[in-house]
């Protein structure tokens, strides 16, 4: 089993962190996409409110916290009509998306598919299980083994939004060849451009799958509109019979998120303030750290939503990781979220005003555009 996994990629950067760290002004790290700013006060008195809590949780979720999950989808997603039965808590997202295989009985022989540029924990699920890791985004070169398609849109690390038309062919292929067709959509709030006051797509919405969830899932975390990732706040929500199974193993399993955190939850989905006050902080680091990225010469591809900027200078993206570390810069090489070389590297917005301040600066010194 440990050998399935190679060595957590993080571990390649430390050099290239330890490059950065040497220079006059600090190590700016734009590499990791945690949360910096305080997590909602509205959030931080509800798991106060719920701090005594000398019970077992609910692995299901309890009441109120479905409820407010499918309040949430119909007020936010333009997806009614689910019901409580289709929604379970998680221990964050990435703990759903690393287990789904094997929790699906998935093993060799099956095909797991994930986008050509995806996030890391695809491939890790697909491993735990010995199951085959497929990268492909059109549904017609899915192979006929597939059991499982993660789509991620917004996607991590390029910002790619799917269109309702994408959606829709992915889940229509997936019932074809019998596979689950799971969403990674936690980025779905933070839409730019187009996306400006509404949220992206949701695999969930009957314009999409139909007048049935069967074989669809769409998961969701907190992490990132709430300043969350420390409660790992996260939800699954669609087929019925599925998220059914899923709670009995889970049960099983002893995987259910405390009682606070479902509390935590219920207030920041409950309150769109927060949200939208979050995301003017996010919308003014973009545009500031993707004036300097831009001047300094990179193209940046898609980066519609979410919280990277996914950019290269048409070289090895080791090159591009060296060259940034030696202004003091960390950023991450695409080599990590593709199955081969890559030109990429994606800058994080998830750092402090003046750490996006002082790294724009450093990439527009390079140049000699100095303000």
């Amino acid at each position: 089993m440990f050998d399935r996994l190679p060595e957590y990629p993080w571990e390649s950067l430390k050099p290239f962190a330890a490059k950065a760290a040497e220079h006059p002004g600090g190590k700016i790290d734009l590499s990791v996409g945690s949360p910096v700013d305080p997590t909602p006060q509205v959030i931080q008195d509800a798991l106060d409110a719920a701090s005594n809590s000398p019970g077992y949780p609910s692995t299901a979720g309890s009441p109120e916290f479905r409820a407010a999950v499918v309040e949430w989808f119909a007020r936010r997603r333009g997806v009614s009509g689910l019901e409580p039965g289709q929604i379970m808590p998680t221990v964050g997202s990435k703990e759903l998306i690393s287990w789904l295989p094997l929790m699906m009985g998935l093993g060799p022989g099956d095909a797991v598919v994930q986008p050509t540029v995806a996030y890391t924990a695809y491939v890790v699920g697909a491993a735990l299980c010995g199951a085959e890791i497929v990268s492909e985004d059109d549904p017609a070169k899915w192979p006929a083994n597939t059991k499982l398609v993660w789509l991620n849109s917004p996607g991590n690390p390029d910002g790619r939004v799917l269109s309702s038309a994408q959606m829709k062919a992915a889940v229509d292929r997936g019932r074809e060849i019998g596979a689950l067709v799971a969403s990674d959509e936690c980025y779905a709030e933070l839409g730019w451009g187009d996306w400006e006051g509404k949220t992206t797509p949701c695999i969930l919405d009957p314009a999409i799958c139909g007048s049935s969830t069967d074989g669809v899932l769409a998961v969701y975390s907190l992490s990132k509109q709430s300043n969350m990732a420390g409660y790992r706040a996260a939800f699954a929500a669609g087929s019925a019979s599925l998220i059914k199974d899923l709670v009995n193993l889970r049960m099983h399993a002893g995987l259910n998120t405390p009682e606070p955190a479902q509390k935590a939850m219920i207030a920041a989905l409950g309150d769109e303030a927060h949200v939208s006050a979050q995301k003017t902080i996010y919308r003014a680091r973009r545009e500031e750290l993707l004036a300097a990225v831009k001047a300094f010469g990179f193209e940046v591809s898609a980066s519609e939503a979410g919280l990277y900027l996914w950019a290269t200078l048409g070289e090895d993206c080791w090159k591009t990781v060296a060259r940034m570390a030696a202004l003091g810069i960390v950023v991450v090489p695409g080599s990590f979220y593709v199955l081969g070389e890559s030109n990429f590297v994606r800058f994080s917005l998830t750092a402090t005003d003046a750490d996006i301040s002082e790294g724009s600066r450093r990439l527009r010194d390079a140049i000699g555009l100095s303000q």
